[in-house]
Order: C-alpha cells, then sequence, then structure tokens
C-alpha cells in the first residue's frame, strides 16, 4: 500500500449553512462513496478528515452535533478519522506521522472546499514531497463574495452581486492552480473507469 484517498470535510456542518443551497454539487457524498469504493477495491488507505472550530457555537463547533460525516459515507475499520483546526488536514493533526508510518506516498485528495480545506491540503502534501490527485469533481464549494463586499448579506444579495466569483470559476481556477504544479488533476470516471 502506498496511495490513501484523503477525504476532506464532507460534514454535516456544510448542508446546515445557508449557503448549502448554492453549493457546486449537492451530490458531492456519491462521488465519495464511489472514490472511497475504488480506493478499497485497490487496497489503498482511506483517511476521512472533519473540519473543527470548539468554543465557536458555529455548525463547526462539535459541541453543536454537526462535525460528522455526511449521510451515505462510513469509515471501515481500520480507517483513521482525524479532526483539524485547520486549512490543511496536515498542520493540526498527525496526518503526516500516518502516513510515513504505514508507507505512503501518494495522496488523492477529494472533499469540500474545492478551493480552500482541499486545495490547501494539496499544496501542502505537493510541499512535503507527496504525489498528489486532486479529483475535482469529487470536491465541492460554494459562491465567493468579493472582498468589499458588506458583511451579512443574504445569499440571495451574495449571488446577485457581479462581483461574487461563481462555483464554475472557482473550481477552474483551482484546476489551473493546481495542474502541472502541486497534483495531477482528475476526475472520477477518470480514476476508477466508471
Amino acid at each position: 500500500m502506498t496511495n490513501a484517498l484523503i477525504v476532506i470535510d464532507v460534514q454535516e456542518s456544510f448542508r446546515q449553512r445557508e449557503d448549502w443551497a448554492a453549493v457546486s454539487d449537492p451530490e458531492i457524498v456519491s462521488k465519495v462513496a464511489r472514490l472511497v469504493d475504488h480506493a478499497r477495491g485497490q487496497g489503498d488507505l482511506v483517511v476521512w478528515v472533519l473540519h473543527s472550530d470548539p468554543d465557536t457555537g458555529t455548525v463547526f463547533d462539535p459541541a453543536n452535533g454537526l462535525v460528522r460525516l455526511m449521510d451515505g459515507l462510513t469509515p471501515a475499520s481500520g480507517e483513521p478519522t482525524l479532526v483539524k483546526t485547520s486549512h490543511n488536514a496536515f498542520t493540526t493533526t498527525n496526518l503526516q506521522q500516518l502516513l510515513t508510518l504505514a508507507g505512503i506516498r501518494d495522496l488523492t485528495v477529494c472533499g469540500i472546499r474545492t478551493e480552500q480545506c482541499c486545495e490547501t491540503t494539496t499544496r501542502v502534501a505537493a510541499d512535503l514531497g507527496y504525489q498528489v490527485t486532486f479529483v475535482v469533481d469529487a470536491t465541492a464549494t460554494h459562491p465567493i463574495a468579493h472582498r468589499d463586499a458588506p458583511a451579512g448579506r443574504t445569499l440571495a444579495e451574495v449571488l446577485a452581486d457581479p462581483r461574487t466569483l461563481s462555483t464554475d470559476e472557482i473550481i477552474a481556477r483551482t484546476e489551473y492552480a493546481l495542474a502541472g504544479r502541486f497534483a495531477r488533476v482528475t476526475t472520477v470516471k477518470e480514476l476508477t473507469g466508471s
């Protein structure tokens, strides 16, 4: 075993936010599940990562019970679940130690959000010497308001603003930023053959 599938933040927290209504792929679970089945069939390690912001009262506060995998995703026996408090899956977890002890050199990344935790994990992994495959259609994201946009706007107001970056634009930017620099960018079908 030299490959690990890293499933990042496919957690109930996101489904409880207003912006879930504008998520790029509301069916992200089915694509991630296909990757998990494929990885298990190959004998690869599957590592589950959840994001937590303790003592914040938000949907990412574990006290609210939402820092858990979305329905349809369940770790198998021996598959680690790590909880992070940073954007990437390495800084606040023992992921690198776990991968090193298992002899892992190649990573496949999927999850939520495309440009945030997934991309950041990919960049850090590449810097640490891992060969990374980024499965772009097994990631999901939300529109991003312009940096000068007023805080506290409704989702409808964010979406109506022509300066808002659409999910398609975010995903395309991530593909361009990662491909050939930090990762091989691919799709679920290209990776699994189905």
